[in-house]
C-alpha cells in the first residue's frame, strides 16, 4: 500500500507537467498562425491600394481600414477563441513539428505594376515601329510606281510621236503613190495628169480622196484641157454617158464659180439645149445649164460630149482627179 502511494506521487505530477507542456506549444502555434494571417491580410490590402493608385481607380472604402472594423475584429477574436477552446478539447496533442500552412498566392507589388505598364508600352512601341517600317515600304513602293508611271508616260509620248511621224510618212508615200499612179495610168497633159475613179462619191468626199492621193478634183483651165479631158472620159466610159465630178462649184455665192484651189473659173462649157433649126422642140431632159439655182451648186462633166451640168453636191458620181507632174 505504501509502495502504491509512492508510485502515484511520482507519476501524477509528471502527467500534469506533460499536459501543460503540450498545451504550451499548441497555444504558441495558434498565436503564430493568427499573426501570419493578419500580416497576409495587411499585405494584400496594401498591394490592392497601390495597384488602384497606379491604375487611377478610386480607392475602396474598405482599403482605408485594412485591418477591418472593430466589430469584425471582435467577431474574429471571439470565433478564434471558441475555435481554440474546441481545439483544446477535441484536438489531439500535436507533434513537436507543426504541419506547414498552405502558401497563399503571391500578390502583385508596385514593382510588378510598373513592369506590367512598361511591358505594355514596349509592345505599343514595337507596334508603332512596325507601322513605320510598313509605311516606309509603302512610300518606297509609291515612289517606284510614280517613277514607272512617269517613264510609261514618256514612252507613250515617244510612241505617239513615232506613230504621228509614221502617219505623216504614210500620207506622203500615199500622195506620192497616187501622183505616180495618176500619171502612169491616167492622161498626162502638160504639167498635170488626169485619172478617172470609178467609185461613187459625193463631191466633197471625192475631193477629200483626191487630196489624200496627192491631187485634187480636175480643174480644166482652158479649152485645150477641156477637149483633152473630154476625149479621155469618152474613151474610158464609152458607150455610156456618165456624169463625172469636176473641181468646180458655186457654194460660196450663187453664180460665182470657183475651182477647188479658190481661183475663179474663167472658162465654161455649159450644156445648151438644141437650137430650133436642128429640132422642132427642145428635149425636156436637156435644158440649158446651169438651172438648179441654190439647190445645185456643184459641176459635173458629161462623158459623151464634155458639157457641164450643175448637180446637187450630195449626189454620188464618178470623179476625175488631177495630179501635178
Amino acid at each position: 500500500m505504501q509502495a502504491a502511494w509512492l508510485l502515484g506521487a511520482l507519476v501524477v505530477p509528471q502527467l500534469l507537467g506533460f499536459s501543460q507542456g503540450a498545451r504550451g506549444p499548441e497555444r504558441e502555434w495558434e498565436g503564430d498562425w493568427g499573426g501570419a494571417q493578419e500580416e497576409e491580410r495587411e499585405r494584400e490590402a496594401l498591394m490592392l491600394k497601390h495597384l488602384q493608385e497606379a491604375l487611377g481607380l478610386p480607392t475602396a472604402r474598405g482599403d482605408e481600414n485594412p485591418e477591418g472594423t472593430p466589430e469584425d475584429k471582435g467577431a474574429w477574436e471571439t470565433e478564434e477563441g471558441h475555435q481554440g477552446e474546441e481545439e483544446e478539447e477535441a484536438m489531439p496533442i500535436p507533434s513537436s513539428s507543426p504541419s506547414p500552412s498552405p502558401s497563399p498566392s503571391p500578390s502583385p507589388t508596385p514593382e510588378d505594376t510598373v513592369t506590367y505598364i512598361l511591358g505594355r508600352l514596349a509592345g505599343l512601341d514595337a507596334g508603332l515601329h512596325q507601322l513605320h517600317v510598313r509605311l516606309h515600304v509603302l512610300d518606297t513602293r509609291v515612289v517606284e510606281l510614280t517613277k514607272g508611271l512617269r517613264q510609261l508616260r514618256e514612252a507613250v509620248g515617244d510612241t505617239r510621236d513615232s506613230v504621228q511621224a509614221l502617219q505623216e510618212a504614210q500620207s506622203r508615200a500615199e500622195r506620192e503613190h497616187g501622183r505616180l499612179e495618176g500619171c502612169l495610168k491616167g492622161l498626162r497633159l502638160g504639167h498635170k495628169c488626169f485619172l478617172l475613179s470609178r467609185d461613187f462619191e459625193a463631191q466633197a468626199a471625192a475631193q477629200a480622196r483626191c487630196v489624200a492621193r496627192g491631187g485634187s478634183l480636175a480643174q480644166p483651165a482652158d479649152r485645150q484641157q477641156m477637149e483633152a479631158l473630154t476625149r479621155y472620159l469618152r474613151a474610158a466610159l464609152a458607150p455610156y454617158n456618165w456624169p463625172v465630178w469636176l473641181g468646180v462649184h458655186d457654194r460660196r455665192a450663187e453664180g460665182l464659180y470657183l475651182f477647188e484651189n479658190g481661183q475663179r473659173v474663167s472658162f465654161f462649157a455649159w450644156h445648151r439645149a438644141p437650137s430650133p433649126e436642128s429640132s422642132a422642140t427642145p428635149h425636156p431632159l436637156s435644158p440649158n445649164q446651169p438651172n438648179g439655182g441654190a439647190l445645185e451648186n456643184c459641176v459635173a462633166q458629161a462623158s459623151d460630149d464634155g458639157s457641164w451640168w450643175d448637180h446637187d453636191c450630195e449626189r454620188r458620181l464618178y470623179y476625175v482627179c488631177e495630179y501635178p507632174f
